[in-house]
């Protein structure tokens, strides 16, 4: 079973780009599906998460308002969109599945390879 994330890529401030999430060889469906992102030189932080159904989405402080989790189960897929983008939202992405939405990284056994996104001033 893979995660694959996709969808990262170089964009101005006050842009916006799309993240999508897959899974191979399993379907995530009832699981939590998050997003962390890891800046250069800083620890991996939690930006979103969304529960089994899609019914209940969790966010960092930073993006919330500018970040929408959401997913769909019979396609398989999570996205995050991302909107008015900032310099400092560029990290690696990853996503990752779990059993409950937590915030520490230590709560998921899955994880992506990571997609670049890259806010220019």
């Amino acid at each position: 079973v893979q995660l694959q994330a996709s969808g990262g890529g170089l964009v101005q401030a006050g842009g916006s780009l799309t993240l999508g999430c897959t899974a191979s060889g399993r379907s995530f469906s009832g699981y939590v599906v998050a997003w962390f992102r890891q800046a250069p030189g800083k620890e991996r932080e939690f930006v979103a998460a969304i529960n089994w159904s899609g019914t209940s989405t969790y966010y960092t402080d930073v993006v919330k308002g500018r970040f929408t989790i959401s997913r769909d189960n019979a396609k398989g897929t999570v996205n995050l969109q991302m909107n008015s983008l900032k310099p400092e939202d560029t990290a690696v992405y990853y996503c990752a599945t779990g059993g409950s939405p937590e915030r520490s990284t230590r709560y998921y056994g899955l994880w992506g390879q990571g997609t670049l996104v890259t806010v220019s001033s």
